[in-house]
């Protein structure tokens, strides 16, 4: 295997295990940090308070993305753990709330928080990086 090769290969391999290590709980802190929280409040939608608000909905569904089960179900487990390991109260583990709230989620909000989100990356990324160092946009 050429060192190439190899390079590729760890580096999809620590790719995968951030993507496996990623839960709701790390993405709503993301979310809700100084770097997006200005945006996140921004694109929210009209909402009432409801076992799921539109960030915790989002954080779920991006830790539901990332994860390798994928599931509604796991989803909703893993939020109910988190919540009962940070001494909230309990909450049921069916997931057709949370089913029924990712599909409030406003495909405007979610495919604007990815575009900044990128804007934020772009912004960072060394210039040794860039083809040329030319922006790519």
């Amino acid at each position: 295997m050429s060192t190439n090769s190899k390079l590729v290969q760890c580096r999809q391999q620590r790719i995968q295990k951030h993507a496996q290590n990623s839960d709701s709980y790390s993405f709503f802190n993301l979310l809700t940090g100084p770097e997006l929280l200005s945006e996140v409040e921004a694109q929210l939608p009209e909402h009432r308070e409801r076992s799921f608000p539109p960030t915790e909905t989002l954080s779920m569904f991006l830790a539901q993305a990332m994860s390798p089960d994928g599931s509604c179900q796991k989803a909703v487990n893993d939020m109910a753990v988190t919540r009962v390991m940070g001494g909230l109260p309990a909450c049921s583990i069916q997931t057709g709330g949370y089913c029924k709230a990712r599909q409030r989620l406003p495909t405007k909000m979610v495919s604007s928080l990815a575009r900044y989100t990128g804007e934020l990356i772009d912004c960072n990324i060394p210039d040794q990086w860039r083809w040329k160092g030319n922006n790519m946009k």
